[in-house]
This record gives C-alpha cells, sequence and structure tokens, in this order.
C-alpha cells in the first residue's frame, strides 16, 4: 500500500505523536539517569499521577506494547489450567497471534456478543465448569474499553461484571487501549470508569492517543501486582531506558494531554458519521460512540477512496469498513474524505 499526502483513517496508530510528548521526550534525553526506573525520582512522580487518577491503591508497571500489557496482566492472575471468558471480537482473542495462550498456558473462551460487549448471563454457563477437574476453570472476564466494535460499557455494566466476578471467585481485567476515549465520551474520570466499578487490572494505552510506545499495567488492588516484576522480566518487557516511556505518561497525565487527544479524535468521529450519513447509498452501519465510525459503503468505491484515504475492510461480507479517528484528525480531512466519498457515488 503506498502512503498518500493525506492522514487517512485506517487506525489511530497509524498517526504520530503529541508535540508535547515528543518535548517530554527530548527534555528527559540529557545527562544520565537510572537505569529500569530502579530509584529514579521520575518513575515515582509517575507512579504518584496514577495513583491520583486511579486511586492510592494503584501500582503501575511499564511495558512496551498494548500485546504485552494484555498477555502480562492475565498471566499475573490466571494459572495455566484457568481460563479467561472474554468477547469473541475481543483484541485479546483476535489481534494477539494466541499469545494470550502461548504465555499463560491458560485458555481462552469466548461469547458471541454482537455489539461487542459481554454480560453477566453470558458468562454463568461457564461456571459449571468449577470443580470439574476435566475443564479448564473460569477465573478471569477481560473486557475491552472501547471494545473493537467501537462500543462503551458503561460505569454499570463494568460494575455489574465486576460484582459477578468477584462473587464468583474470579477477576476482571479490562483491556485500556481505548479507554481515554471511553472516559471522554462518557465523561468519567479515569478513576469513575475503572476503580470505582471494582476493575482488578488495567491495561493502559496511549499509543492510540498521542504517545510514541509504552503501554501500562495498572493493579488496582492491594496484593495483586505481587511478584509481577519478575513476571514483567521473564516477559521480556522490563525497558533500561525506562524514562522514555515514563516521562510520555508524565506529559500525558499532567495537563489532561490525554482528554484533550481523546475530545478531538471523538469529536472528528461524530463530524465524520454525521456527514457519511446524509450521503446516499451510504449508511452507518453501528452508532458512533468514540472515535470509530462503522459504516456500510458500495463496494465499487472503496478502492478508489483507499487511494486517497487508507481504511479497513470490516466485513466484506456486507461491504461494511472502519474509519478510526486519531488525536491529530482534523476537519479538512473528514471534509475531504466525504466530498470524495460523495463525487464516487454512482
Amino acid at each position: 500500500m503506498k502512503p498518500t499526502n493525506n492522514k487517512g483513517f485506517a487506525s489511530d496508530n497509524w498517526s504520530g505523536v503529541s508535540p508535547e510528548v515528543m518535548r517530554a521526550l527530548a527534555a528527559v534525553n540529557v545527562a544520565h539517569h537510572p537505569a529500569y526506573g530502579e530509584n529514579d525520582p521520575l518513575m515515582e512522580e509517575v507512579q504518584e499521577l496514577f495513583r491520583e487518577h486511579f486511586g492510592p491503591d494503584a501500582t503501575t508497571y511499564f511495558v512496551y506494547n498494548g500485546t504485552a500489557a494484555n498477555v502480562l496482566s492475565v498471566q499475573q492472575l490466571l494459572k495455566s489450567w484457568q481460563a479467561v471468558v472474554t468477547p469473541h471480537s475481543a483484541h485479546l482473542n483476535e489481534d494477539e497471534a494466541g499469545a494470550p495462550e502461548k504465555f499463560t498456558g491458560g485458555k481462552l473462551l469466548t461469547v458471541h456478543c454482537p455489539d461487542g460487549k459481554i454480560r453477566p448471563e453470558q458468562v454463568e454457563p461457564f461456571l459449571n465448569s468449577i470443580g470439574f477437574q476435566h475443564h479448564v476453570q473460569p477465573r478471569l472476564i477481560s473486557i475491552s474499553q472501547v471494545t473493537e466494535l467501537g462500543t462503551i460499557y458503561s460505569a454499570d455494566e463494568i460494575k455489574a461484571l465486576a460484582d459477578f466476578a468477584h462473587a464468583n471467585n474470579m477477576y476482571l481485567h479490562m483491556d485500556g487501549a481505548r479507554i481515554a476515549n471511553a472516559a471522554v465520551a462518557a465523561c468519567l474520570s479515569f478513576r469513575q470508569m475503572v476503580t470505582d466499578t471494582g476493575v482488578d487490572v488495567l491495561s493502559f494505552g496511549g499509543t492510540k492517543n498521542g504517545l510514541m510506545f509504552g503501554e501500562a499495567v495498572v493493579f488496582l488492588k492491594p496484593g495483586l501486582a505481587d511478584g509481577f516484576e519478575y513476571s514483567r522480566k521473564q516477559g521480556m518487557q522490563l525497558a533500561s531506558k525506562m524514562r522514555f516511556i515514563a516521562a510520555q505518561f508524565r506529559a500525558y497525565l499532567q495537563e489532561d494531554l490525554w482528554k484533550r487527544n481523546a475530545s478531538n479524535a471523538n469529536a472528528m468521529a461524530r463530524l465524520l458519521g454525521s456527514k457519511l450519513g446524509t450521503i446516499p447509498g451510504i449508511r452507518l452501519s453501528r452508532p458512533v460512540e468514540a472515535n470509530g465510525v462503522f459504516a456500510i459503503i458500495p463496494p465499487e468505491i472503496i478502492p478508489l477512496l483507499r487511494q486517497q484515504y487508507f481504511f479497513h475492510v470490516w466485513n466484506e461480507n456486507i461491504s461494511e469498513v472502519r474509519l478510526m479517528c486519531s488525536f491529530d484528525t482534523t476537519i479538512e480531512d473528514v471534509e475531504g474524505f466525504v466530498a470524495l466519498a460523495n463525487s464516487l457515488i454512482p
């Protein structure tokens, strides 16, 4: 695929890095700092920022990428004879190349969820396996916030899952690759959406919202992180120059950069969705809740659109596409795409 001069709507992973983050990286690219984040005042400063956002019990570890955050989170809470219950569409199931099974030794039990959101009643049938030595034992529920289908769990929905999990000796993990987009859309703080609802461990993402690299694993209950520093090392995720991850999260959390970036991405998605919905022959296939737009577009114009603005076809059978907006998506980007789509409609 040849790059174009336009930004496109392929993924919020395709966007660049926030200028504020670039400045933060440059600021710590001086002198020498302790390796691995040990005895580094910057690390304690950022740990305190996470505690401010998630509560006093939050314990945070940095890793390189989202797959590591998800897999190591699950590994920490799972024995090899236990299982994770998750929507079939979850990134953990669809887009980790089998890493959860490889590194945890456990099993993923998936549920078909048309809107990407799992409910307690969909987990309940798996409880029949508890105590039966021939079956894997359900131990963890994992949800994505925002889901892979662009939907958002309400705080009440998350709390219902957490309460169900805890009542049945299970944990709740949240894949928060787009947690900032979800919090902005729901007008909630991270603490309200995550800690107060009962989530046990969060994969906290930033690269989809303006960071260069690095994700965080945030344990929200005392004792859950015990020994995680060794699992992270064994998982090949201990960064020697940890300050370059920490500095990004300091810039991200300190002055609400996360909120500004996510707000723009969400606003551009709403604008894109509203404009596409007025074009004859194009219809939105899902509600626009965060920074993703799902639409059914005539198949004959998709290749022509992708020559100028690349995006992914989500479901080829019905010609459904996914259009992702980013922190740096502009009104001009949206209007350019809509004008081109309008001009190509027969």
